[in-house]
């Protein structure tokens, strides 16, 4: 962005300044008063209060919800020096917090002060992830400084999320540059696995659960594991590498249990981790009757979101207990559950009824040993609730 450029001007409707100063960074439609100068989607906007007092530059559009994403305080160039420097930043804070690790998520958008743009990491390989139109239109200046910073083997965009709708972006999964492989051997906690960055669900791992997966390590020996939406194993892995006595993950994806059994081989876990396709709730429903052969003391539950939306809230907690209930019900006493949920809409309070209620449907008495969050390098802002949105629990049948 040229000093020179003339930026239209977001004026926000009286007292709607006090969230933006808090350090929210979303200003929503409903928030504007009105909009001097032209302002096509994803452009560059300074935002100024009813009164006329700057409070900084965003990206602007004219049709989302989501008006304005607050880039800086003040006004300033935003090209491939500025990502360069807010990429550094995101960068020396995995390092400090992943230490060792050369594969995370790098970005978190917002709350690395780049609303609207993941990256994740997978070794030399980079995926975008982009949700906002300004980032969009910025796909250049992000690359150069990617390149710049790490000089990746490539980089691939995976822009096939929902929320790009909302923006008025298609969806895509190209080559942004260089050369990406159908799948990449990563590092995690010791252990190695396959991810496929081109396909399959997120950006091919989930690194949010990281920290989760080495928590529930000392959990593991001497028990039998049922590992339910087990994706590509990463958990059911780590169960048999340390001290399960037996492990039986389920996906209803062929392409995620073949991958999870590769990496059950390639960490040498083929023996005690076994692999099925199939539908993860019925075959719970299956256990919580008491009509499978394999029984196991400790449950991992990882659903898929099921809150596109928050009016869907109210019907996805009810779907969420019945889920956890059932998994409550095939536990004996001292058996272990750990579940997840996964959407903003969430919050842990939510999160902790929804498990009371499946602890009553379930009728058996259990104590919360745990309750954990997202790992580090999805960092939560403090002044957007929004960027909080993995909840885990585990809990003992007593």
């Amino acid at each position: 962005m040229p000093e020179t450029e003339t930026l239209a001007v977001v004026r926000l409707k009286p007292g709607q300044e006090d969230r933006l100063r808090a350090g929210h960074l979303w200003l929503f439609s409903n928030e504007v008063a009105r909009v001097e100068g032209a302002a096509p989607p994803g452009c560059l906007a300074k935002v100024a209060t009813a009164g006329g007092e700057s409070l900084g530059l965003g990206f602007y559009h004219p049709h989302s919800l989501i008006a304005l994403r607050m880039l800086a305080p003040g006004v300033e160039p935003v090209d491939a020096a500025f990502f360069r420097r807010r990429l550094e930043a995101a960068l020396a804070y995995r390092t400090r917090v992943c230490p060792g690790e050369t594969s995370y998520r790098l970005c978190f958008g917002e709350s690395d002060a780049l609303p609207g743009l993941v990256v994740d990491r997978y070794e030399d390989v980079l995926v975008l992830q982009v949700y906002s139109a300004g980032m969009e239109l910025r796909l250049p200046a992000i690359g150069e400084a990617l390149e710049a910073l790490l000089s990746p083997r490539g980089i691939f965009l995976k822009n096939d999320h929902r929320l790009r709708q909302l923006e008025g972006l298609p969806g895509e999964c190209r080559l942004l540059s260089g050369s990406v492989p159908e799948r990449v051997q990563i590092s995690e906690g010791g252990l190695r696995f396959w991810a496929s960055v081109g396909a399959g669900q997120k950006t091919g791992h989930y690194f949010d659960q990281r920290e989760n997966r080495a928590y529930l390590r000392p959990f593991f020996p001497g028990r039998t594991v049922l590992d339910l939406f087990c994706y590509t194993g990463a958990f059911a892995v780590n169960a048999a590498k340390f001290g399960a006595k037996a492990v039986l993950g389920i996906d209803s994806s062929a392409a995620a249990v073949a991958l999870a059994r590769e990496n059950a081989a390639l960490n040498g876990a083929g023996a005690a981790a076994e692999f099925d396709e199939a539908d993860a709730e019925a075959v719970l429903a299956s256990f919580a009757e008491g009509r499978q052969p394999f029984r196991p003391d400790m449950i991992l539950l990882d659903p898929p979101s099921f809150v596109p939306s928050k009016k869907h809230l109210p019907k996805a907690l009810r779907a969420y207990a019945k889920l956890n209930a059932a998994a409550l019900k095939a536990l004996p006493p001292g058996g272990l559950l750990a579940t997840s949920t996964c959407s903003h809409h969430v919050g842990r309070e939510d999160f902790v009824g929804m498990l009371r209620c499946a602890q009553a449907k379930a009728r058996k008495p259990a104590r919360l040993l745990a309750l954990r969050g997202q790992a580090c390098d999805h960092p939560i802002l403090l002044a957007m609730p929004e960027t909080e949105y993995l909840h885990f629990a585990l809990l003992e049948v007593v």
